[in-house]
Parts: structure tokens; C-alpha cells; sequence
């Protein structure tokens, strides 16, 4: 297997089940934050390797504010991933993000308030910049691949990141609406922000699986439509990451944020300690020589 790129596809573990991928070996990964949230599948998609990981785990159990997001990042990092794409169903909070349709986002908003959501405490300060926290080269290869993949797909738009496990109330999905939010989900934000510290080039597709409770239509909409919804998406993710995959393959260079920590490590090298050095050498090891 070649050794770069490494690409890291995060989302449901239904994206395993995919034409053209051959599972290799599943790999447990010890970090220093405890557990990921399941093994790292290790394969070949159309001939590029890559790493999926189950955010929730296989079996869905662990819900948002469970997810050991620091772990899950490590993790990639310590396999040598330099891409993440991030597969994420959300609520959609603008009329014409009908439910069935992909959003390439290129905006956060946190409204977390219970997530792990850096590596640098205890030891060490960075301040990473994240004014654009979506990596544009692989936001572009995303969008690409979704029109070869004939999807439906939104250029752009705010993700609003909210804590859960429950969906909003109708006053904060209005809210929402109001700041020009397109989607409303409840992982994207910790995994974009720990995969900029990890220097990882990170993107999101958001797959609307209905309207957020903003909309009049809501309390008609059945768990089984729901369902049918949610498997379609899965279909059409499975045929933009198939697309995507060999387009990050053939990205000449290093990966747009390979270096996102330059000037960004407050700390001094002789006031980082031994054990915070250990702690995070996948990560900032480059810094300390």
C-alpha cells in the first residue's frame, strides 16, 4: 500500500459497504485521550488507500457529546492521514436544502458547550487560525465529485454545531434561520477544529435528512420517510467519495494545511514538558527538533 496521501473518511459505518472497496485490516489505535470511537478500517477505494472510521461506532453508541473526538484525531494523525473528508447527516434550516440534498459547508458556528475540542492544554498553548476552518482545495474536490455523482449538491453555507442529544427547539431553530445558517448538526465543529491543530486538511459533506423543526411540514414527516431518506444519502455519498478519493490522490504537494501550526505554538520548546512532547509528538514532534 502506498504510503501518501493517507485520506480519513469519518461518518456512519454504512459507508463501508461501498462498490469498489476492499477492507485490508482493522487497526486499533492507543492515544493518549483513551479510545476512538472504533477500530480504523484500513482499505482500498478504486486503487487509493484509505482509513474509515465509524464516528459514533459500528452499532451507533455513543451519541455527540460521547464521541471521543480527540481520540478519533489522534488516531488519524498517528496513521498518517493529511485528509479527512467528513460524512455528516444534518437537519437542513433554508427551503431550498430539501432533504435528499448534499451541502459542501464552508462555515462553523460552535454552539457546544460539553466537547474536548483541543489538543493544546496542560502544558502547551497554540491558537491555531480558523477564520476558514473548511481546507478550500478539498471543499473544491468535494463539490467536484458530487456533480460527476450527479447529486444535488449546495456550494457553500454556515453549519450551526450544536451540543444534543436533542434537536432544537423551534425558537433556536428560527434563530438559526435568522444568522443565515444553512444546516444544523451536532459533530462537525470539534473534528474541524482538532483536525486543524493536527495540521489535517479537513471538509465536510452535509447530507440533509429533513427539515429542522423550523419548517410547517415537520411533524409530517414519518420515521420511515426519514429512513428512506438517510439511505439514499448513503448511496450518494458512497458515489462522491468514490469520486473524490483518486482527485486527493492526485493533488500535487502536501496537503493545504500541513503546516497550519507554523508560528501558532505559543508555548517554548524548553518549557514544553516530556511528557506533553510524548503526549502530542504525532502532532507537533516536526516543532520540537
Amino acid at each position: 500500500m502506498s504510503s501518501t496521501p493517507r485520506i480519513g473518511i469519518i461518518g456512519g459505518s454504512g459507508l463501508y459497504q461501498m462498490e469498489g472497496l476492499e477492507l485490508l485490516e482493522e487497526r486499533h489505535v492507543e492515544t493518549p485521550y483513551g479510545d476512538p470511537s472504533d477500530a480504523f478500517l484500513i482499505g482500498r477505494l478504486n486503487g487509493s488507500e484509505v482509513v474509515f472510521l465509524a464516528r459514533h461506532g459500528r452499532g451507533h453508541k455513543y451519541n455527540p457529546s460521547e464521541i471521543n473526538f480527540r481520540a478519533n484525531i489522534w488516531g488519524m494523525k498517528k496513521l498518517g492521514v493529511e485528509w479527512i473528508v467528513s460524512v455528516s447527516a444534518v437537519g437542513s434550516l433554508q427551503a431550498e436544502i430539501v432533504p435528499g440534498h448534499m451541502v459542501v459547508i464552508d462555515q462553523f458556528i460552535d454552539r457546544t458547550k460539553a466537547r474536548h475540542a483541543t489538543f493544546f492544554e496542560k502544558g502547551i498553548v497554540a491558537h491555531v487560525a480558523f477564520g476558514h476552518p473548511v481546507c478550500d482545495a478539498l471543499r473544491g474536490m468535494l463539490l467536484d465529485a458530487a456533480n460527476e455523482a450527479n447529486a444535488t449538491v449546495h456550494d457553500g453555507g454556515t453549519y450551526v454545531c450544536m451540543e444534543g442529544p436533542a434537536f432544537s427547539t423551534k425558537a433556536e431553530s428560527e434563530l438559526y434561520r435568522s444568522w443565515g445558517a444553512r444546516v444544523v448538526g451536532m459533530t462537525n465543529l470539534p473534528e474541524a477544529k482538532l483536525a486543524r491543530e493536527a495540521e489535517i486538511s479537513y471538509a465536510t459533506l452535509a447530507m440533509s435528512t429533513d427539515y429542522d423543526c423550523w419548517h410547517p411540514d415537520h411533524d409530517d414527516v414519518t420515521v420511515d420517510a426519514v429512513i428512506a431518506v438517510m439511505q439514499k444519502n448513503t448511496a450518494t455519498a458512497q458515489r462522491i467519495l468514490s469520486a473524490v478519493v483518486p482527485k486527493i490522490e492526485a493533488f500535487e504537494g502536501p496537503a493545504p494545511e500541513s503546516n497550519a501550526l507554523q508560528g501558532a505554538i505559543f508555548t517554548p520548546p524548553s518549557a514544553i514538558s516530556a511528557d506533553v512532547a510524548e503526549r502530542l509528538r504525532p502532532i507537533i514532534g516536526k516543532y520540537l527538533v
